[in-house]
C-alpha cells in the first residue's frame, strides 16, 4: 500500500483559500480539531499530509495528533478516492464462495492494493465485512451499484461499464 506522502497532490489556491478560512473559522472554538477535518476532506476529498501539514500549523496541533484522528477514525481516508469506489464483500458468506479471488482478481486488473486509488483517478478499491446481501454471495459494489453472485470472470465486463 502506498504511503500518504507517496500519493502526489494535486490541491489548488482555491482548495487552500477554503482550508484556511475553514480553519479561521473553528480555530478559537471547543474541539474545533474535528470539524476542521472534516471539512478539509470534503475540500479535497481526502486527508494528504500537505492538508494535514496545513491544519498542524494553522492550528497549533501536533501533525502526530492530527495523523492519530486520522487513522482512528474511519470516515478519514489519507489517501484519494476514485470516481468509482469498488467495495468487495469479505464478510463469512462472500468469503467463503470466492469473493477472496474476486478481491485479488480486482487488485490485478486495476494494477493497485485495497485502500489505493488508480493512477488516473477512476478507481478505488476497498474491502467491507458485510453489506447484507448474502444470498448474492460474492457481492461487490460500485459506489451504489450492487453485483451478486460476481465471478473473478466476471470482472472485466463489469469494470468495462465504468
Amino acid at each position: 500500500m502506498k504511503n500518504n506522502k507517496d500519493v502526489p497532490f494535486h490541491g489548488t489556491k482555491e482548495q487552500k483559500k477554503q482550508l484556511l478560512e475553514i480553519i479561521a473559522e473553528h480555530k478559537n472554538g471547543k474541539g474545533p480539531l474535528m470539524p476542521v477535518m472534516q471539512k478539509a476532506q470534503e475540500i479535497y476529498g481526502y486527508l494528504p499530509y500537505e492538508v494535514q501539514k496545513i491544519i498542524s500549523d494553522e492550528m497549533k496541533v501536533p501533525m502526530e495528533k492530527i495523523y492519530g484522528i486520522a487513522t482512528f477514525y474511519s470516515q478519514f481516508s489519507l489517501l484519494p478516492k476514485g470516481k468509482y469506489t469498488i467495495s468487495v464483500c469479505l464478510g463469512t458468506a462472500c468469503y467463503v464462495k470466492g469473493s477472496g479471488a474476486v478481491y485479488s482478481k480486482l487488485m490485478d486488473e486495476l494494477e493497485i492494493s485495497g485502500g489505493e486509488c488508480t493512477e488516473d483517478g477512476k478507481f478505488s478499491l476497498e474491502a467491507c465485512r458485510c453489506i447484507g446481501a448474502c444470498g448474492l454471495a460474492p457481492v461487490m459494489m460500485i459506489n451504489d451499484e450492487v453485483y451478486g453472485k460476481v465471478e473473478v470472470s466476471d470482472i472485466a465486463e463489469i469494470l468495462v461499464k465504468y
